[in-house]
Parts: C-alpha cells; structure tokens; sequence
C-alpha cells in the first residue's frame, strides 16, 4: 500500500534557525534590560534623596514653629542639631525604620546614609544626610549615583 507520509513537527534545520534567532533577539535585549535596571535604581536613588530633603525641610519647619523646641514626628522623638534632625533622628522624621524600609539599608551616625540594595556597588549607589555644623546653615545631602 503506497500511502504519503504526513510530516509530523520540524526539521532539524527549522530548529535550528528559531534557535539562532532567538540568540539573535536575547543578545539585544538583555544589555538594553541591565540599562534599564541601573536606570530604575538611580532614579530610586534620586527620589530617596528628594524625601529626605523634603523630611530635612519638615522637620526643621516644625522646629521653627515649636520655638527652637524639641519635636515629634510619627510618635518619635526627633534629636536636632543646628535646627535640622540629627543622622540618627532623620530616619525617624522619614518614618524608616526597618519595618517600612524598601529597597535602602539605612545607617545612622554623625553623617546618615541610605545604600540602594541589589546596586553592583551599594556604597556609590546611595544618599548621605550630614547635618549643618553650625546654626543658620542648612544640611548636606549627597547623593551618589555612579554605579548603580
């Protein structure tokens, strides 16, 4: 009996061209997706910054207001130095604790400092606060997005 055989899947060879091109298409698209997360992280960086410009200019808002007084902010004592919060304080008027804390590892100190987490290198992926030396000056904030 002399039947047609019906061609059941692919060729070796039409395997062998999607594979090729799918490298092809990979190969574009997986450095155009590293950019883009470097980019995410920067930018994450720059808006952590901006809170805590933005909580720095609160806080010492609210001191203002409360005469040279201590405040509170959240339910949390805020320490101030030279009418800005303090390195350790300022994670309290930005609500950061580790509870709420996304995407940072915040380190408190003389000079306070939030390191962007999954960076290549977090220590120049970050934003440092370091409140004025003397009164009638305003904190220093860094940020650092060179290797995110």
């Amino acid at each position: 009996m002399t039947g047609t055989r019906s061609q059941q899947g692919f060729t070796l060879i039409e395997l062998v061209v999607v594979i090729t091109i799918l490298g092809i298409l990979a190969a574009f698209a997986v450095p155009r997706f590293v950019s883009l997360q470097s980019q995410a992280r920067a930018a994450a960086t720059e808006a952590m910054a901006g809170s805590v410009r933005s909580g720095a200019a609160l806080a010492h808002s609210m001191w203002l207001v409360n005469g040279g007084a201590s405040i509170t902010m959240e339910n949390q004592s805020v320490a101030i130095t030279n009418g800005y919060p303090d390195g350790t304080s300022i994670a309290n008027v930005l609500n950061d604790n580790s509870a709420s804390n996304t995407g940072f590892t915040f380190t408190a100190g003389a000079t306070a400092t939030w390191q962007k987490t999954g960076a290549s290198a977090p220590a120049n992926c970050s934003v440092s606060y370091t409140p004025p030396a003397a009164a009638g000056d305003a904190p220093t904030i860094a940020v650092d997005t060179t290797n995110c």
